[in-house]
């Protein structure tokens, strides 16, 4: 048998030399063998999987799909199908006048999101205009004060607009274009989705309209004040709750008076299809670069990878990347108040199968079944519902999900803002509260966070409102 050094093994396993030899150290390279201070290991042996990480299989409800029956390789070449639906959830419920516009989009997206024309301009504004790649940030003074668990930052508040968002926003008006469109139509919440169709609409020469609920429109006044010095027609929706599912609502009512000469830019990996894939496909540059800039700097993967989950755009761009790796993945939801159903947005965590928006997946719902309103202090977060590839990859136990207070979500805002000089995005903060408390009872590891916007959008809100944190 051929046997080959450690430095070797390091080589052919994408690993650093320390972490080969731990795995030898555990006995979980078969035939390894300890030779004076090193290791030879078998020319053949595999790498072996990181027993530190699993998905939450073993604990998922009942599923008619199992995590060790997709080949995660070929994930993305499955998923959607071609009528958008990921298992059971996605899919496209709307009017016939609604299909129309949104199988004409479909169609302008395939036909151009291979071209190379259509990748080289997108990779050109993504670089050129937007700042990318956003680095991958080691808090070290973080890390210090939690204990031996380091933790990491992928810096998307440093993306230009200061969110994830511009990374669909630019993909999206650049089809709207190829498709002759004139007129960009979008809801925001959190105010950075708008922000970032704003910019996009500016830049490319487009109207633009933002529909936008009137709690929102006081809590995020910051990002109002940029829509409209970018040129953007912000439309106050007072219905409901006046938040983020209202403005929904009211974007989707425009739209449908206007989609011959307008196209509808979707916030996050949710609505009907095409959206949740489009959205996906925009987004996962987020992962890819996550991917290979740990490993840049460590040799190895990340034990776990978090992100703040709403609707899901940040965390589906992050997890996609790692689908095939030994690394748990966790979307980190709103729980509100408390962890308890009555006011929270935890909709994995609290909701059941059902229909919102022209989409199934797992929503808030009464005992009735009427959509439920959701409740947290992230504006961002602030929907009943979650992606529909969300809800997939938890039916079958590939990504588990947590849920994170307002209170924790404060509590990890100020601690990194003060130990880092970092200002996240209060929704951000959820993910950064998860990291948090993995990071108290982990004896080791690695921990890769999403920072999917920065915080000064919530500055004037969070000091009125948690003055006791500024002492």
């Amino acid at each position: 048998m051929i046997y080959i050094s450690v430095k070797e093994a390091a080589n052919k396993w994408g690993l650093n030399e320390r972490r080969v030899r731990a795995l030898c150290q555990e006995g979980r390279v078969d035939g390894a063998f300890k030779q004076g201070k090193s290791y030879l290991i078998p020319e053949m042996a595999s790498k072996p999987m990181d027993k530190r990480v699993k998905t939450n299989r073993d604990n998922a409800a009942p599923s008619l799909y199992n995590n060790d029956n997709i080949d995660f390789r070929l994930y993305k070449k499955t998923y959607p199908t071609k009528d958008g639906f990921f298992g059971p959830y996605g899919g496209s419920f709307v009017s016939k006048e609604l299909a129309k516009a949104f199988n004409e989009v479909y169609t302008g997206y395939l036909t151009i999101c291979k071209s190379s024309r259509f990748i080289e301009e997108l990779r050109r504004i993504r670089t050129d205009f937007q700042g990318r790649p956003t680095p991958l940030y080691h808090c070290e003074r973080l890390s210090t004060y939690l204990g031996k668990v380091q933790i990491y930052l992928k810096r998307e508040d440093i993306n230009y607009t200061g969110s994830h968002k511009l990374n669909h926003c630019m993909g999206e008006a650049l089809l709207a274009k190829y498709l002759g469109k004139t007129k960009l139509i979008a809801e925001t919440g959190a105010g950075s989705h708008g922000v970032a169709v704003a910019t996009a609409a500016a830049y490319f020469g487009l109207e633009c309209e933002i529909h936008m609920g009137a709690v929102d429109i006081k809590k995020q006044a910051p990002n109002v004040a940029k829509m409209k010095i970018l040129g953007a027609k912000v439309i106050e929706v007072n219905e409901g709750t006046k938040t983020l599912k209202e403005a929904v609502d009211s974007a989707f009512a425009a739209y449908a008076k206007e989609y011959k000469t307008a196209f509808y830019c979707m916030g996050s990996v949710v609505g009907p299809h095409p959206f949740p894939l489009m959205i996906r496909d925009f987004q996962e540059i987020i992962g890819k670069e996550t991917r290979q800039q740990f490993l840049d700097k460590t040799g190895e993967l990340p034990d776990i990878v978090c992100a703040c989950t709403g609707g899901g755009s940040n965390s589906i761009g992050m997890f996609e990347a790692f689908l095939d790796d030994p690394v748990k993945l966790v979307g980190v939801e709103a729980a509100g108040e408390s962890l308890n159903a009555d006011k929270t947005a935890a909709s994995i965590a609290f909701g059941k199968e059902g229909t919102i928006h022209g989409f199934k997946s797992i929503v808030l719902q009464d005992n009735n079944g009427n959509i439920k309103d959701a409740y947290t202090i992230a504006s961002g977060l602030d929907y009943p519902g979650v992606g529909p590839e969300h809800a997939f990859l938890h039916s079958i136990g590939r990504v588990d999900y947590a849920s994170i207070t307002d209170k924790e979500a404060v509590e990890a805002f100020f601690l990194l803002t003060k130990l880092e000089g970092i200002i996240p995005a209060i929704e951000s903060a959820h993910a950064v509260a998860y990291a948090i408390k993995c990071a108290r009872t982990m004896h080791s590891g690695s921990i890769v966070v999403c920072l999917s916007g920065r915080g000064d959008k919530d500055l004037d809100y969070l000091i009125e409102n948690y003055p006791e944190y500024l002492k």
